[in-house]
């Protein structure tokens, strides 16, 4: 559904932010409170000498340290939910009851049945939802679409995307924790590799993978590879985050012309083609959320579109659901509950002449359709 221009009419969109975390300090905090036609008025974090804190040094009127203060107050008129997964569908949800609209972090949530109950509940509300896919608004990625769909490349015949780091040798705090994040590393950047795949050709289709645990000390995934069908184009792609070395790279070609770009730097895109190598600078601003949160104001307002909604960051949420449910057992439940059954967590060594008891793992289950 759309609920363009919910307010239209209005001067200006007033913000209330829950989490004041290391994201919002730069990439999307005072992306709302420049922007055009935007505020920022509340914060809210659970540690209110640290929301206090945040208000003060960004200068923003009104900070809270209980979620309900900050949804209640009459004078946001929406809301950014700026903590781990793990809060995204149940705050979400009292946004919408609320009667506010929602500009959630990605990923949307912890597994496509959480993003299901947001849709349908800011649907149910007549509300509009964003994701903070921000990347679908960056002048980069922009570039990039456009040369495909202009034919610098001819026909379009491959998509790789390849991704290595070492995140193996650090703790990884809430990321690498199901109960907060979903999964691991994965959730947190191959979802947005996944998105922009999506918004480059639109949805994915006949989607396969697997993941595994080989270097990480935590019980999720650390390497995940998948196949697809991009607008019916054969691609792959894979995450390995047990790597000595890192790695970040996305390479389409075409019948007449080849694209490389990275997803999380800033360098130049490299097109070959006909006309030779050509390096395309298009810097990142200095708020990297602060396109897509504008585009936002103006879908609220009435005077543009926001290319990233609930529906669209469903999509995402879905592929990775789809290429871990082997790994998890299944992942339409709460299996950040059951970490005993998921097959492929890798087991502890067996000791010398005998067995670790353990339960044998129960069989892995077929992945509903889409």
């Amino acid at each position: 559904m759309n609920f363009a221009g919910y307010y239209m009419g209005r001067p200006i969109i007033r913000w209330g932010m829950i989490g004041c975390g290391a994201v919002t300090e730069t990439k999307s905090g005072p992306g709302f409170q420049k922007a055009d036609r935007s505020s920022l008025v509340a914060v809210m974090r659970r540690q209110g000498e640290l929301a206090a804190d945040y208000a003060r040094r960004h200068g923003v009127p009104r900070w809270y340290d209980h979620v309900e203060a900050l949804i209640a107050d009459s004078t946001v008129d929406a809301v950014y939910i700026a903590t781990p997964p793990d809060t995204h569908a149940e705050y979400g949800l009292q946004v919408a009851a609320a009667g506010k609209p929602a500009y959630v972090e990605k990923p949307m949530a912890r597994n496509t049945t959480e993003c299901d109950r947001m849709v349908e509940g800011f649907q149910r509300s007549r509300l509009p939802l964003y994701v903070a896919y921000y990347r679908r608004r960056l002048p980069r990625f922009l570039t990039a679409r456009d040369l495909i769909a202009d034919g610098a490349l001819g026909r379009v015949t491959g998509v790789r995307y390849q991704c290595s780091a070492p995140r193996h040798k650090d703790e990884g705090g809430w990321r690498v924790q199901a109960e907060k994040s979903g999964g691991g590393h994965f959730l947190d950047i191959g979802s947005h590799a996944l998105d922009l795949l999506d918004f480059f050709f639109g949805p994915l289709s006949e989607v396969a993978g697997v993941a595994g645990n080989h270097g990480a000390s935590c019980l999720v995934e650390d390497t995940v590879a998948m196949s697809f069908l991009a607008g019916g184009i054969p691609g792959v792609a894979s995450w390995n985050f047990a790597s000595m070395e890192r790695e970040d790279a996305f390479a389409i070609t075409g019948t007449e012309g080849r694209l490389e770009f990275s997803l999380l730097g800033d360098e130049p895109l490299r097109l070959e083609n006909a006309a030779g190598v050509q390096m395309l600078s298009r810097p990142n601003p200095a708020h990297v959320q602060q396109p897509l949160i504008q585009s936002v104001v103006d879908d609220l307002l009435g005077q543009g579109v926001c290319p990233s909604t609930g529906e669209t960051a469903r999509r995402a949420s879905r592929i990775m659901d789809m290429v871990l449910t082997g790994y998890y057992g299944g992942r339409m439940d709460e299996f950040w509950r059951r970490p005993e059954t998921w097959p492929g967590r890798r087991q502890p060594a067996k000791p010398a002449g005998g067995t670790t008891g353990a339960a044998p793992l129960p069989p892995k289950p077929i992945f509903p359709g889409t």
